[in-house]
């Protein structure tokens, strides 16, 4: 039995304050002097930017559709290791989750997983005595959820908040905290949601300090902090990586495993082969997971900037690009030519590339008319039409993240279209929710839009790794 003081902030709709609320609250508690472990409901990449700003720790998806049921309560001790507090951001309204499958990865199914109190953010800008039926009506809706706390944003003037705490009063929900409109803590959008922290420097600190400070002028912290210790205890274990990537392999002896004298990979930089991990503003889509898994499967990891690095990290014998904007950085993207031939010529050698959507764009003939690296045959363009929402996905053919036969699901997120679609060997046959194929799998590239969650198929990170020894 694991026991981590934790809260849900919730909602009943998008844009109702949650990203406001559990930012300020993350960088709040640690400007307290609390280790605060920062999670994030869904598949969204964006946010948890602004978490790890907040809190000094890398912030933490938790996706039941992704990862299932099973790991989302492993996956959120192994992130809170070593904290006093963990605050966990949802997703849409509360209880909105996979498309046509009930409660499933919603904001409600992972609290009820985690056995966590939740913090309902209600906008209040346009209502009064209505609160206290929105809020029965979201506290009686399942009784497994525990609804323990109101925080009021967008609150007009001291008689707005007189008459909100009078109707909530009925409720048995009590108020912890109350938010003025502000426009110092607004965060910019654009196509994709909020611009990314990478994106924003100095901008995204500001916008961070002023949550806080609203959080900590508006909020009960005490009654917070007292609302999250009362979480009861987690009869699970907390995700091992070092396990996980070799799960499925048959061990000898003692059954550790030792990635330096690993026959797969001896001769390869004496057991850790380099894999390069695209980063930087254009690039910054990816889970935590990720790097954790490829160094437990033997690899070193080094993050570059395909923005400012002409060339790739030294003795880089795999490279990993994930999502991020580079439509946004395209002009830049392509004045990086010694970058785009680096990684043209490291994908003709046979070595292992890993590129999913913002990946797949950059490795592609061009994008929006301008060169890219040319790794692919197929060309990229912005489009008007927004691709969101989970897929199902089988591996058509082995490659060096799957074997054929292999299931996954993924995440599609982007406004871009990719022609043609699908390479002569896709990478992915997309069985829900339509049938079609995507992607591409040539050599040792593997690049599609799709985004997988490698915690719930660890072997994608070993089988890479292997590959660099080949």
């Amino acid at each position: 039995m694991r026991s981590v003081p934790r809260l849900v902030i919730a909602a009943p709709s998008s844009g109702s304050g949650k990203t406001t609320v559990a930012t300020g609250l993350m960088a709040a508690f640690t400007g307290a002097g609390l280790a605060v472990s920062p999670h994030k409901v869904g598949p969204d990449y964006i946010d948890p930017g602004y978490h790890a700003l907040a809190t000094g720790r890398p912030g933490r998806n938790l996706d039941a559709f992704l990862c299932g049921p099973d790991l989302v309560a492993p996956l959120f001790l192994h992130g809170a290791a070593g904290t006093d507090l963990a605050v966990v951001e949802g997703v849409m309204g509360l209880y909105d989750g996979a498309a046509g499958q009930g409660e499933l990865a919603s904001t409600a199914h992972v609290a009820k997983l985690l056995r966590a109190p939740v913090v309902l953010v209600v906008d209040a800008s346009s209502q009064s005595r209505s609160v206290a039926a929105l809020v029965h009506g979201f506290a009686s809706w399942d009784p497994e959820v525990r609804l323990a706390g109101v925080i009021l944003n967008k609150v007009g003037s001291d008689r707005h908040e007189a008459l909100l705490r009078e109707a909530l009063d009925e409720s048995g929900v009590p108020v912890l905290g109350v938010l003025r409109r502000a426009e110092q803590v607004s965060v910019p959008s654009r196509h994709l949601g909020l611009v990314p922290v990478a994106e924003r420097s100095s901008e995204a600190v500001g916008a961070v300090r002023a949550m806080a400070a609203q959080v900590r002028a508006g909020c009960d912290l005490d009654a917070l902090l007292a609302l999250a210790r009362s979480a009861p205890p987690l009869d699970a274990d907390p995700w091992p990586p070092s396990a996980e990537v070799w799960a499925d392999v048959p061990r000898g002896g003692t059954g550790g495993h030792d990635a330096t004298t690993d026959p797969h990979l001896r001769g390869v930089r004496g057991g850790a082969p380099v894999v390069a991990v695209a980063g930087g503003p254009a690039f910054t889509f990816s889970y935590a997971e990720h790097a954790e898994l490829l160094t437990a499967a033997g690899a070193e990891v080094v993050t570059f900037d395909p923005l400012r690095d002409e060339r790739l990290p030294d003795h880089a014998a795999a490279l990993v690009i994930g999502g991020g904007f580079p439509e946004v950085y395209a002009p830049e993207l392509s004045a990086n030519e010694p970058l785009r031939k680096a990684v043209a010529a490291l994908a003709e050698s046979g070595a292992p590339v890993a590129a999913e959507c913002a990946g797949l764009l950059y490795l592609a003939r061009e994008l929006d008319g301008r060169p890219m690296c040319g790794v692919l045959d197929a060309s990229a363009r912005m489009s008007e039409r927004l691709t969101l929402g989970y897929r199902e996905a089988v591996a058509v053919s082995d490659s060096v993240l799957a074997r054929a036969g292999t299931r996954v699901r993924g995440h599609e997120f982007h406004r871009t279209v990719v022609e043609p679609g699908a390479g002569a060997t896709p990478a992915w046959g997309v069985t829900r929710p339509e049938r079609r194929v995507e992607g591409f799998v040539h050599g040792g590239v593997h690049a599609s839009y799709l985004h997988v969650h490698w915690a719930a198929v660890p072997s994608v990170a070993r089988r890479l790794v292997e590959r660099c020894s080949e």
